[in-house]
């Protein structure tokens, strides 16, 4: 494991609120809510050690990024076109967001981006705009062109973590959580989920899983200022990042007690554990948190983790249409 980041300082100056994840809970569409958590013995006997999983893809997103739209969407008036730029599961999320309330959804992406996603994307309602370079730089100057647009962005704006926490809130339903394992990309789940468990079970360990080749988010963790990379990941997509949003950056630092790195043979494994023993064939990113635990020597007498997207190219598994 990577340890505390130097100067770990605790929950302090920490801008997301308890009772914004408690009202998110009665705001966001219920079909991304209450997904299912529960110990699985084939997935048990695998790993060698009893876990909790949550599973955030039966849903019409098929994964959690839904909760957080959803509740930054609701604050939002009449007429607001929502801006993205997006690896493919984000932009899915606002143009559900933005379909349900009302809105229009914008929605940039690089040119490589998975065609599953793009798909999905476009089904949903939104206008899909691919570009060559940085998607976020290219839908911040759209968004910055008239003031009907709004440009949210996954990690900075407090709502759309705030609404990621509800998974916390359910997971606490759970009694003798000790440790939870969460894949992290922009930082906005990991953060909603680790401030309501501190704030309730102030023992519980919450450990990011990062993709080795895409270092951004746990080199920004440890020197406590957003750091660049030059390349992310394209496998392993919705966790790799190539500069982390600063107040996502200040959050991890208070929230995330260690961080561990897994390569994309070990998400490529994970995957199949996944499909194996849950019947789930989680994206690579999505499995991040069953690779942590098939890898590393995580601590906890009861771990969670969450399986938190599944739109995945299946050719990876050599499961091609």
């Amino acid at each position: 494991m990577i340890g505390f980041p130097p100067n770990f300082d605790g929950m302090t100056d920490i801008d997301l609120q308890l009772d914004h994840v408690a009202e998110a809970a009665k705001v966001i569409d219920p079909v991304f809510l209450n997904s299912p958590q529960y110990s699985d013995e084939q997935l048990n006997e695998r790993l060698g050690r009893r876990v909790l999983v949550k599973i955030e893809t039966l849903n019409p997103l098929r994964s959690f990024k839904g909760r957080g739209a959803e509740y930054f969407a609701a604050g939002l008036e009449p007429g607001t076109t929502l801006v993205c730029g997006t690896s493919g599961n984000f932009g899915q999320a606002i143009a559900f967001a933005a379909r349900k309330r009302g809105l229009r959804a914008e929605i940039f992406v690089r040119a490589d981006i998975s065609p599953v996603k793009l798909r999905r994307m476009k089904a949903l309602g939104a206008r899909v705009r691919r570009v060559d370079g940085e998607a976020k730089v290219a839908a911040a100057a759209f968004a910055a062109e008239a003031p009907d647009r709004v440009f949210a962005v996954d990690g900075r704006d407090p709502a759309i973590s705030e609404g990621a926490g509800t998974i916390g809130l359910e997971l606490a339903a759970e009694r003798g959580i000790d440790t939870v394992v969460l894949p992290v990309g922009d930082g906005a789940l990991i953060a909603g989920v680790a401030l309501w468990l501190k704030a309730h079970t102030p023992d519980v360990r919450i450990i990011g899983v990062g993709a080795k080749s895409a270092q951004a988010m746990v080199t920004s963790w440890r020197a406590g200022e957003p750091i660049t990379v030059e390349r992310a990941n394209s496998f392993a997509a919705g966790i790799s990042i190539r500069t982390p949003e600063r107040e996502s950056v200040r959050r991890l630092r208070s929230l995330v007690d260690d961080f561990v790195l897994v390569d994309d043979d070990e998400l490529r494994a994970a995957m199949r554990l996944g499909a194996e023993t849950l019947g789930v064939v989680p994206e690579p990113a999505g499995a991040a948190g069953l690779a942590a635990l098939t890898v590393h020597d995580i601590p906890g007498d009861l771990v969670a983790t969450v399986v938190t997207g599944a739109n995945a190219d299946l050719s990876v598994l050599g499961m091609a249409r």
